[in-house]
């Protein structure tokens, strides 16, 4: 069965914005400015035609062609199809599983899914379940450059692929401190061959493939040398800092009520992170620590939130959950 398009749903702007990567819900739906006067036929009209110039914009940022006859796919680039997520909500599981269901019904092997947001968790797990039913997926995040129509003229708009944490919780007491154990990022910008074959002479230029930054330079006699820039998952790392109770402040949106033009609070479902622990370099001092202190908390079931942002201003969160006092 055809999954419902996940552009129509309403979008509504969020009070608290996300440090780097902007949030799905502060972004514009395409239903912003559909003429709610119109018949419903017309108004259906006027939203599919922002719901196409919408995924031609995306689809245009990521040079990709645009394409029909798929239920999860819009688009094609290099030999991999391409799927944009919603704009207003999260990718979720469901999103990808039914990419997965497509791919082995079509016998598709290579897909990009492209998103604003990714719901925590997902991955790693989601891509070893498709990579053991033989489909690579590479999930990339949909940067605010999209909306940037000289950026997108100049192919400037780069999406990052999606990164993932790895934590360790030590508890003592009724005190928390947090271990950051392991980031593992797959960026590609350009390639190391295509630098090999188009650098001149006496020119040097740095490449990021399969996760690894590379100087690749060319001396006078054309002969070619790399040298490997990132020796350790911690050289991706800008700062990172740790929330010690996620769910302790609820994210609150205001929405205009249609029918009395009142503005209303509601609570999204999501919570806001809140900075109470972090690391990070700075010019004089490139050291990072790698574990935080410990933090008092109060007895009980709780989650615990690590955002780690990377040296391009990404930024990627998990959730940790831990269990503080006697009770275990």
């Amino acid at each position: 069965m055809r999954s419902p398009n996940p552009l129509r749903a309403k979008v509504v702007v969020a009070e608290h914005q996300s440090q780097q990567q902007p949030k799905s819900s502060e972004l514009n739906s395409p239903d912003v400015g559909v003429n709610p006067n119109l018949r419903e036929e017309q108004r259906r009209q006027q939203l599919e035609a922002k719901e196409r110039a919408f995924l031609d914009l995306i689809l245009r940022a990521y040079r990709a062609e645009r394409t029909d006859g798929f239920a999860s796919f819009h688009g094609k680039r290099s030999g991999r199809l391409v799927a944009v997520g919603p704009v207003n909500m999260p990718v979720s599981r469901l999103f990808v599983e039914e990419i997965i269901v497509e791919c082995r019904k079509k016998h598709i092997t290579k897909v990009d899914i492209l998103g604003f947001e990714f719901e925590m968790g997902l991955f790693p797990n989601v891509l070893d379940e498709a990579r053991s039913k033989g489909i690579d997926i590479a999930p990339k995040y949909i940067p605010a450059d999209v909306f940037d129509k000289r950026a997108v003229e100049k192919n400037q708009v780069v999406f990052h692929d999606v990164s993932f944490i790895e934590v360790k919780p030590h508890i003592k007491g009724s005190s928390v401190a947090v271990e950051l154990t392991d980031f593992s990022v797959f960026y590609s910008q350009d390639s190391i061959a295509n630098a090999e074959a188009t650098l001149k002479d006496k020119a040097s230029k740095i490449v990021v493939e399969k996760g690894q930054i590379v100087k690749v330079s060319k001396d006078k006699d054309g002969i070619v040398t790399r040298e490997t820039l990132t020796q350790s998952w911690t050289d991706w790392i800008d700062y990172w800092s740790v929330d010690f109770d996620f769910e302790s402040k609820r994210e609150i949106i205001r929405t205009q009520n249609p029918d009395t033009g009142e503005w209303e609070e509601a609570w999204t479902g999501d919570y806001i992170f809140e900075n109470e622990w972090q690391s990070f370099r700075t010019k004089k001092d490139r050291s990072l620590e790698l574990s935080s202190v410990f933090h008092e908390c109060r007895p009980g079931r709780r989650k615990i939130a690590v955002k780690v942002v990377d040296i391009f201003g990404n930024d990627t969160m998990t959730i940790a959950e831990v269990t503080v006092g006697a009770s275990k």
